[in-house]
């Protein structure tokens, strides 16, 4: 079966030929690890799994090998760390903050349905390889010194021969449309507005390591070159997909491949470049001072958004019923409608004794043509609705399918009786429980707040005697916040 992708360097879907039909390479950008992600976040990591699921099921799983980055280095990490822990020197605060938050990705991901790359590589693993290609640039020119910092330039990579890519192809805009539609960080080391920092010193307290190019005083690597690093060292010069967010094409993938086509004289850095569509909540983009700035967490474990919590196939689901490269209005009303297809496929499946452990049964080549036709999951899901509705008129044949279907999707269908379950349990706590939960909140957080550790442990214990689970956290201001959902 031919597999087709759409592929952002060319603008075209084009049929996928590997390098090497032996190992499927991949690289998709992973978090920045000092907050929990948000439902944007779990875009890109959902349809990379279910590509990933394809590669697999195409090609062999021993013959597939997905990268996917956690960036432990950067800035809002400093400042989370300081912030959190502020007694800490700075570079253990830092350790605290990463860990915690790598784990929570995981969970969060986990309840999604996701399954872990071969290879989750962290940026200060590599920072001997980011060092490497820096030296490289700068000797072959298009990398410069200058006040203790490490430039790449576009101009000096669109000046040189040899096979190179233009700078700028894969977001095809010209270096001036450029500058003009992007923010400039306008500095007195850089020769030229365009030019982008590789390496740059570090501030007191701060991550450090020797210095690329000659430099005497310690440094950190910029952001982008610690993808180009990490995707050479697990994949090689060149490889065969590399994806992500459509908001990353510029800056940040545009400049992986002018470091490492320029690093390597390569003309391409991945052969299909692969790009998810913006997400946006109820009709408005995203944002902390809308107020509809949502996690995956808050998601699966509060009742933030739609007034109660969605178990993680719901929410995979619905990511699912948009075409991955269309900008998708994540709403109440479509997790309702996910939540109401699960139910439904679960009762189509039940009364036919299948086997819940997944992998059962194959997926169908009616959902593996569309998948292979760049991801296209709307006419997956389509054929999904008919078998559920002929397994329900006694189709074995088609529950089994739907079955199979579902599982490959990474639909946890091992969980639909339990997750629905809960679900309606949650959904069915009444007003006034609820206010008596959050009046004996109010009286805990006072407590906490006079350092009166006996009256919260008392409450605590109270309330899990109800059934009821306190999360404790901070929000994205750094204050105390309790959260609570039903024992499981």
């Amino acid at each position: 079966m031919e597999l087709r992708l759409y592929d952002t360097l060319s603008r075209e879907k084009r049929a996928f030929t590997p390098l090497d039909p032996t190992l499927v390479r991949m690289y998709v950008c992973g978090p920045t690890v000092y907050d929990f992600a948000h439902i944007g976040n779990a875009r890109p990591v959902i349809v990379f799994d279910v590509l990933f699921r394809l590669l697999r099921h195409l090609y062999g799983a021993e013959h597939v090998k997905y990268v996917r980055n956690i960036t432990d280095v950067d800035d809002k990490i400093n400042d989370r760390a300081a912030r959190d822990y502020p007694g800490l020197p700075l570079n253990e605060a830092i350790r605290k903050v990463t860990e915690q938050t790598e784990r929570q990705f995981h969970d969060d991901v986990d309840a999604l349905g996701c399954l872990r790359p071969t290879v989750e590589p962290r940026a200060t693993e590599h920072i001997d390889e980011m060092r490497a290609i820096i030296e490289k640039l700068i000797a072959g020119g298009f990398a410069y010194v200058e006040q203790d910092h490490v430039l790449f330039s576009p101009g000096a990579m669109n000046a040189a021969n040899g096979g190179l890519p233009r700078y700028g192809t894969l977001a095809n805009r010209s270096l001036d449309e450029m500058i003009a539609g992007a923010r400039v960080d306008v500095a007195p080391y850089k020769r030229d507005a365009t030019d982008f920092v590789l390496w740059k010193p570090s501030k007191p307290g701060e991550p450090s390591w020797p210095s690329p190019g000659g430099i005497s005083t310690q440094g950190r690597p910029g952001w982008h070159i610690e993808c180009s690093a990490m995707s050479w060292k697990h994949l090689g010069e060149r490889f065969d997909i590399h994806g992500g967010g459509i908001d990353l094409v510029f800056p940040h993938h545009e400049n992986e491949v002018a470091q490492s086509c320029c690093a390597f004289h390569t003309p391409r850095m991945a052969e299909t470049w692969m790009h998810n569509g913006f997400l946006q909540v109820e009709g408005e983009k995203m944002s902390k001072s809308l107020g509809n700035f949502v996690t995956i967490r808050e998601l699966l474990a509060t009742d933030k958004f739609g007034g109660r919590s969605w178990p993680g196939a719901v929410l995979r689901l619905t990511m699912l019923k948009t075409h991955y490269r269309s900008p998708i209005d994540w709403t109440a009303h479509a997790l309702q409608e996910s939540l109401d297809n699960i139910a439904s496929w679960n009762d189509a499946v039940t009364p036919h004794g299948l086997s819940n452990d997944a992998g059962s049964y194959p997926p169908p080549d009616e959902v593996i043509a569309p998948l292979a036709d760049d991801l296209n999951f709307s006419r997956a899901i389509a054929e999904m609705h008919q078998w559920a509705k002929a397994a329900r008129a006694g189709d074995y044949l088609a529950a089994k399918k739907l079955a199979g279907a579902a599982d490959f999707l990474g639909l946890q269908r091992s969980s639909w009786d339990q997750s629905l379950q809960e679900f309606m349990f949650k959904t069915a706590v009444d007003d006034e429980f609820r206010n008596k939960i959050d009046g004996m909140l109010e009286a805990r957080a006072a407590a906490r707040a006079s350092k009166n550790w006996a009256e919260s442990d008392r409450i605590r214990d109270e309330l899990a005697a109800m059934g009821v689970v306190l999360k404790d956290g901070k929000d994205a201001d750094g204050k105390p916040v309790t959260t609570w959902e039903i024992a499981r």
